[in-house]
């Protein structure tokens, strides 16, 4: 659940190529005919393999388009998909490796592909709108994220500018600098962060986004570990100081989904993401309660998609189906794959072309 912690050691994985082994020589620039040989096949199975991971690839394309396409939806509008600066990532699955204790459980990072593949397979998809959600850990990182987001946004036309805080006390301003330059949704992970959502600290950071209106994704859910400050109750104190704040309760709020459902019919800018929810990862060990279930489609138009793409243990549409087979209707899925995200970004109807 995107639970990596950014400070934790360093990627593990070489970057050598299997399917291609080292050129043996015999002293005078040339290999011997049997390294030739194996050589030679070492390619072939190398052009194989990319061939069937090519081929593979388009199959699972195809299939997403087919589940948006069946709806009548011009794509996807995935709210929790992640980017960031490449040694912050690498920590991040590498946490994921080691089933560090903020994930507490095998974790095999599904895309774990350069940065262009990454944006090359949400566009296959058809997502025609992600973000970039990135979060500190300590005071002092926060701002420095932004500038990469700021600058991955503009090399990247549809991702939504994302931006992140920490407590501290330079938030508001690097806040305020954030939006003046187009940042149009905000993460915060109360997990990793492991800070006071009400601490004093942040009281104008949340009034500033409240006013304007930007949403912030929050991991605030104690899933899959609790921490100090997880659960409805922490952000619960936010919102009762700013009841107009648009948060975005990521994961449903797993494992207190009823906690967060509360929530969000108390306050009307609430949301929540569906990101790891339903799937079968989650119901094995935080499933959802059935009886929420007319509760979660009373909230229709208050939910929206997130998936944690690139960070998730199966395939990306494993997510698709698992809230397919929840049985809440197209009407739903239509709400909750597209059309909430995009009214809340003001994304237009049809996309361009």
């Amino acid at each position: 659940m995107s639970g990596g912690h950014p400070g934790s050691t360093g990627h593990p994985g070489s970057t050598g190529n299997p399917g291609s082994p080292g050129r043996q020589t015999n002293g005078q620039g040339d290999a011997p005919p049997r390294a030739v040989d194996a050589a030679g096949q070492g390619d072939a199975a190398g052009q194989a393999g990319a061939a069937g991971r090519r081929d593979g690839a388009e199959v699972e394309a195809a299939e997403v388009r087919a589940f948006w396409q069946g709806l009548g939806l011009p794509g996807l509008v995935d709210v929790h998909t992640h980017f960031m600066p490449q040694n912050v990532l690498d920590k991040v699955w590498a946490y994921f490796d080691a089933a560090g204790p903020l994930v507490d459980r095998p974790w095999p990072i599904t895309y774990r592909e350069a940065e262009d593949e990454r944006v090359g397979r949400l566009r296959d998809f058809g997502v025609r709108a992600f973000t970039s959600m990135l979060y500190p850990h300590k005071p002092g990182m926060a701002d420095w994220l932004n500038g990469w987001a700021a600058g991955f946004a503009a090399r990247t036309p549809d991702c939504l500018h994302t931006a992140t805080f920490f407590p501290e006390p330079g938030a508001p301003g690097y806040v305020a600098r954030a939006l003046a330059e187009g940042a149009r949704v905000f993460k915060a992970h109360l997990q990793v962060g492991g800070y006071d959502p009400a601490d004093r600290l942040l009281d104008e950071v949340w009034g500033l986004l409240a006013e304007t209106g930007t949403p912030v994704v929050t991991h605030c859910g104690s899933g899959p570990v609790p921490g100090k400050h997880t659960g409805a109750g922490p952000i619960g104190a936010v919102l009762a100081r700013h009841p107009r704040l648009r948060l975005v309760v990521a994961h449903l709020g797993m494992p207190e989904y009823t906690d967060f459902l509360d929530l969000a019919e108390r306050y009307p800018e609430v949301r929540l993401d569906t990101t790891i929810a339903f799937t079968d990862f989650a119901e094995r060990d935080t499933p959802f309660p059935p009886a929420e279930l007319p509760r979660l489609a009373g909230l229709r138009e208050r939910i929206l998609l997130g998936s944690d793409f690139p960070n998730i243990p199966y395939r990306y549409r494993h997510q698709l189906e698992a809230l397919e087979r929840l049985g809440l209707g197209e009407e739903w899925l239509r709400a909750v794959c597209h059309d909430n995200a995009a009214r809340l970004f003001g994304l237009p109807a049809h996309p361009a072309g």
